[in-house]
């Protein structure tokens, strides 16, 4: 039996097409929004995306190192992105891991094919492209490779690329120093909050469930990319997530009305509060919304690692100690399949409802204009003009 392939935004990118597919073009309320990504990465006006310099959070000095956790939990309750530099994952690794993802994706369509993945049938491991999933029935204009790297009991290897030769090697010494900063952040965003520092290390997984998730996105050039996106706007899911990038700027973060435009900082690591911990924080630490834009000059690679609870063996709801009269929760208790459930539900509601409300519109519009075109028609002819004489 020959599967169907799923047709890859790169080989559209490639083939030469002066306009975009309708499918990947946006709602006009998207369109909208959608600018230049080059000038706004040079725009330095209004608010821009903090930078914490983690080199004290291991400090020797109880003072310095408070100080360095209170950075970082101000910018998780107000932000909820960052840029992390001095994060203690060595810089050699970081460019084998941007390497040996760039090497997958310079292959030929056909070699990556071997690793595609089968998204209807539940399977979302491996290579892809993203499906339709909003009502609009709107495509990204991204392809992407997915796969759990860490713990490794969790590894699929079946489906991790043999070329090039140091993916494999490169991954896995990534996935181990990430999950060591994963403890570290986890560690004191929960001293922000009060707790014991493994607190919130406990409730999502610990050592032996919490999934650290990894997603190339390849963001091929765009004929059109004021009618694209790499990724629709969405919070992630995931407890926090960890970002490397090819230094081409595309991540837009939406704070206090505005889409603002994430810089490209040299030895940076961008990390997003996600939804799991703003239901434990009881809405204290901020999932942050967010898009990906394109542009038609270069591609764009990012390199996001999900650090993510197991689907069924914990409940996800606001903590005891986040909770008062005061504060009551501001979520209900979910497993984190549930949530996933829910959140695309409710997604799938809103963009009917707005589908909904956008053909009512145009319905009434069409009736008013037939019905003041009938009334014109039937009006009795207006009287002669008065004479000035």
């Amino acid at each position: 039996m020959v599967t169907a392939i799923v047709p890859r935004v790169e080989s559209l990118a490639r083939s030469g097409l002066d306009s975009i597919p309708k499918e990947y073009i946006r709602s006009q309320e998207e369109l909208n929004t959608i600018t230049n990504i080059f000038k706004e990465a040079e725009n330095n006006q209004g608010s821009q995306i903090p930078t914490i310099d983690l080199k004290d959070i291991d400090s020797d000095n109880i003072e310095v190192q408070e100080k360095c956790r209170e950075e970082l939990t101000k910018n998780a309750t107000e932000w909820g992105v960052m840029h992390l530099v001095n994060h203690g994952i060595s810089g050699d690794i970081i460019n084998r891991v941007k390497a040996s993802g760039e090497a997958f994706f310079d292959q030929p369509i056909e070699e990556k094919e071997k690793y595609a993945n089968d998204q209807k049938s539940g399977n979302v491991q491996g290579y892809g492209s993203k499906l339709a999933n909003n009502a609009g029935g709107q495509l990204e204009w991204e392809d992407y490779f997915f796969h759990c790297i860490f713990p490794e009991d969790k590894r699929d290897m079946k489906i991790w690329p043999k070329n090039p030769s140091d993916y494999i090697p490169a991954t896995i010494e990534y996935a181990k120093q990430l999950r060591v900063l994963t403890s570290k952040i986890l560690s004191a965003l929960s001293l922000g909050l009060g707790l014991e520092e493994n607190r919130l290390e406990k409730e999502v997984g610990g050592i032996e469930d919490l999934l650290l998730q990894k997603k190339i996105n390849y963001y091929p050039k765009c004929p059109q990319p004021e009618l694209a996106l790499g990724v629709e706007a969405h919070t992630d899911v995931s407890a926090l997530t960890f970002i490397l990038h090819n230094m081409v700027p595309g991540l837009q973060l939406y704070r206090e009305g505005k889409w603002i435009t994430a810089k490209c900082v040299h030895d940076s690591i961008i990390m997003h509060i996600g939804d799991t911990l703003e239901i434990l924080s009881n809405g204290k630490y901020k999932s942050i919304l967010h898009r990906g834009l394109v542009n038609k000059e270069k591609v764009r690679i990012s390199w996001a690692v999900f650090c993510e609870p197991p689907k069924d063996k914990i409940i996800l709801q606001p903590l005891p100690e986040t909770v008062s009269e005061t504060k009551p929760p501001l979520y209900p208790p979910r497993t984190f399949a549930q949530h996933l459930k829910h959140k695309l539900f409710k997604e799938t509601r809103e963009e009917e409802a707005l589908l909904l409300v956008s053909a009512l519109d145009d319905k009434l519009l069409k009736e008013t204009t037939k019905e003041e075109a009938h009334l014109a028609e039937s009006a009795p002819p207006p009287p002669p003009a008065l004479s000035s004489s």
